[in-house]
């Protein structure tokens, strides 16, 4: 079944509750997120990226297809 945009808004939120998360995309399955979180700042991409697929807890390849990640700390 696919996810929904609040489905994985709400997964990231529990990881990442001070966040700044946009989840977009209306097929349930090819969506696109941003991440904008203080925990990111002196951690490489690929550190970051990592830590948001934790937060999606398996979902990855499975309910959720493609995931278009952006991931920075705040300016």
């Amino acid at each position: 079944m696919p996810m929904h945009a609040h489905e994985i808004e709400a997964l990231l939120r529990e990881s990442f509750p001070e966040a700044q998360i946009v989840v977009e995309g209306d097929d349930g399955v090819h969506m696109s997120a941003l991440v904008v979180d203080e925990s990111f700042r002196g951690q490489n991409r690929v550190q970051q990226q990592r830590a948001v697929y934790a937060a999606l807890k398996g979902r990855m390849g499975g309910e959720l297809h493609a995931l278009a990640l952006t991931t920075r700390a705040p300016d």
